[in-house]
């Protein structure tokens, strides 16, 4: 019997396609940007699995299209790309890789916080411009005053892994932990991670730095609008690493040019690559990074493998260990057979 066949959309770190080609004929694309979604749909209908980015429109149309496919593994924690109650009904599983990146990405949001807070970027060109060299002083008690982050209310909104992980390293910081989410926390996940629950107005009002890791869904796409961040405290941080359309970046670029708030820093867009012409990029008080909160070499050889994992067990009949659609399981039975 034929290999079933994989379309991956993207090159992969590490070996893990090289596991996944002993029970598959992979096929991947290899340019650097995404296939197009005319090219996705011609691919799509000839594979019985696909390997996918957050980039990749899976949308009902394309699912519909392709008879054969069978599973849609995301190479990525979210999944807000793919119409996954078409899936379920069509019998097509969806895998994701939770877990493997939440440290990397709880690294990234403190690398963020840290380099908004103490205007690092912002210093680190001031030095390469020649600026600094031009004051003609070495140190002055005005230089590049920056706001400490030690002892300081930190507001987390969404509480799932990547949440909690920062919640510990703010720790170490002596900070107040305050944060939301839909599901509250047990007394002793409160406990052990030293963070109170608060409703999302007061958390914006008393929070001196407000990190976002809740989910792009209907409930919380331009969660962060104009009026919740005239909410947050006046000279406040604010920092994304979930979803960009989560926050209007139109209200916060008007926030922060009038000094409502202090600074931002932003991992994601709601439109990604950024254009170079946003008026977000003529902003000194903002760190910008092009959605790297996964990326370590570590963590994306681990996505890899887990996605290896998902499509290896599906093609031996086991349910896939990160399924998402869990209720597929009773439209169709895992495997090709």
């Amino acid at each position: 019997m034929a290999k079933p066949r994989v379309f991956v959309t993207r090159e992969l770190p590490g070996d893990a396609l090289k596991r996944v080609g002993e029970y598959y004929d992979v096929v991947v694309w290899d340019k650097y940007q995404a296939p197009s979604y005319e090219k996705l749909l011609e691919e799509a209908k000839r594979s019985d699995a696909l390997v996918t980015l957050l980039t990749d429109r899976v949308d009902c149309n394309l699912i519909e299209s392709s008879p054969r496919l069978r599973i849609i593994a995301q190479y990525a924690v979210g999944y807000d790309n793919i119409d996954i109650g078409c899936a379920t009904r069509h019998g097509v599983y969806v895998t994701n890789t939770p877990g493997v990146l939440t440290e990397a990405t709880a690294d990234l949001t403190w690398a963020l916080i840290l380099a908004a807070a103490r205007r690092i970027v912002e210093a680190d060109r001031f030095v390469r411009s020649g600026e600094w060299y031009k004051t003609g002083t070495g140190w002055h008690p005005t230089m590049m005053l920056g706001i400490e982050v030690n002892g300081k209310t930190l507001g987390i909104i969404g509480m799932g892994r990547i949440g909690r992980a920062v919640a510990r390293r703010a720790k170490g910081f002596n900070m107040r932990i305050l944060y939301y989410d839909v599901r509250r926390l047990s007394e002793d996940e409160e406990k052990e991670l030293g963070a109170e629950y608060a409703p999302l107005e007061r958390l914006l009002a008393e929070s001196d730095i407000v990190t976002i890791h809740t989910p792009l869904t209907p409930e919380t796409e331009g969660l962060m609008n104009r009026e919740r961040i005239r909410m947050m405290k006046k000279g406040a941080i604010l920092v994304n690493t979930a979803r960009g359309r989560i926050v209007d970046l139109d209200a916060l670029v008007e926030a922060l040019k009038e000094g409502h708030l202090a600074a931002a820093a932003l991992d994601v867009f709601p439109q990604e690559p950024l254009p170079p012409d946003h008026p977000i990029t003529k902003l000194d008080n903002v760190v910008l990074t092009p959605h790297i909160g996964s990326a370590t070499w570590e963590t994306r050889t681990k996505m890899a493998d887990l996605v290896a994992d998902n499509l290896i067990a599906f093609y031996k009949g086991e349910v896939p260990p990160t399924l998402v659609n869990k209720e597929v399981v009773k439209v169709r039975k895992p495997g090709f057979s």
